[in-house]
């Protein structure tokens, strides 16, 4: 309503403009609350927006070092996933998550990694990726140990830290390597070894590719003894290898079929092997290709092996183990 020029009313003084105050000011603050409130739910639904990534964060683990006894800090870098909640909160300590470990090969901590972790991750499945080369000073294949039994503490160590991290069920806990790696995940699921480093600490669910399975059981080789028949049975966990059809270690898939032929009846129902056409060694790591030498390429002949990444059998790789551990976690 326009007031007449010099009425010098103001409505506001007035007692009709005194209860149309009363109803005006209720009607601001309540427009003004649910701008607020809209605008918290819209942070809070971008945050969590956001928050689908995983809570990363860099943690240290007390392993061992075999060659001096002595204690030995392990490195690594734990995703946990993140969850809405049906009230729009976010949360990432949801009890009893399962969580894979995931151990490198002799290059180091590469693209392989998170390839992984993040597949694992989007199923609600955290990961630790450890670096067991930082800990030694290691560079690669020229100055990595000896033998990868010096390396098995490391990932006894990761599940002895995981069994007691917040939120984690330590009955949920797998292990996933790569060809060096792959070898200490195949140990991991020995009762000798899962003994020694482990006490009564078990993985769950083991996936190994490329685990050179020519060393296994192999008169040359020490701490190679795998399954019943060689006195060093198997815990009783699933196991996944994957193998490329081209793999320079092995020299093709045939070692790793022929292994799990001659393990006890009862411990072949355990081993899943599958073989991927046309593949190397690391056709998983989606990087450019390389060559390396190594003394135990060809059958332990030595030699040059190809890396070479085939990026549709990767992802098939990778669909294969998530799902592994999706239904043995």
């Amino acid at each position: 309503m326009l007031l007449p020029a010099g009425s010098g009313t103001n409505p506001f003084n007035s007692r009709e403009g005194h209860m149309q105050r009363k109803e005006f000011f209720p009607i601001v603050l309540c427009s003004m609350f649910s701008l607020l409130v809209g605008a918290s739910h819209a942070r809070a639904d971008e945050d969590c927006r956001y928050a689908s990534r995983p809570a990363i964060s860099f943690v240290e683990i007390q392993s061992l070092d075999l060659r001096t006894q002595q204690p030995l800090t392990v490195k690594g870098k734990l995703n946990v996933p993140v969850e809405k909640s049906r009230h729009g909160t976010c949360s990432q300590t949801r009890q009893g998550r399962p969580v894979v470990v995931i151990l490198h090969g002799s290059a180091g901590v590469d693209s392989r990694g998170n390839f992984y972790a993040r597949a694992l991750n989007d199923r609600g499945i955290a990961t630790l990726e450890i670096d067991m080369w930082e800990a030694r000073g290691v560079t690669g294949v020229a100055n990595r140990p000896s033998h990868p039994i010096f390396t098995y503490p490391d990932a006894f160590a990761a599940l002895a830290f995981l069994s007691s991290y917040p939120g984690i069920n330590p009955d949920r806990i797998g292990v996933l390597g790569f060809s060096w790696g792959g070898v200490v995940t195949m140990a991991s699921a020995t009762e000798a070894y899962a003994t020694r480093f482990g006490g009564a600490l078990r993985f769950k669910a083991h996936v190994a590719h490329y685990p050179v399975c020519y060393v296994y059981n192999n008169p040359y080789i020490p701490y190679s003894e795998f399954g019943g028949n060689a006195s060093n049975p198997l815990t009783g966990a699933p196991i996944l290898i994957q193998v490329g059809e081209n793999d320079g270690y092995d020299d093709g898939a045939a070692p790793c079929v022929a292994l799990k032929a001659s393990l006890p009846a009862a411990e072949q129902d355990l081993v899943t092997v599958v073989t991927y056409e046309e593949t190397y060694h690391a056709w998983d790591r989606l990087q450019v290709p390389v060559t390396a030498e190594d003394p135990f390429a060809h059958l332990g002949a030595g030699g040059t092996i190809q890396i070479k990444p085939s990026v549709d059998q990767a992802y098939r790789a990778q669909k294969k183990a998530v799902q592994f551990f999706a239904e043995n976690l």
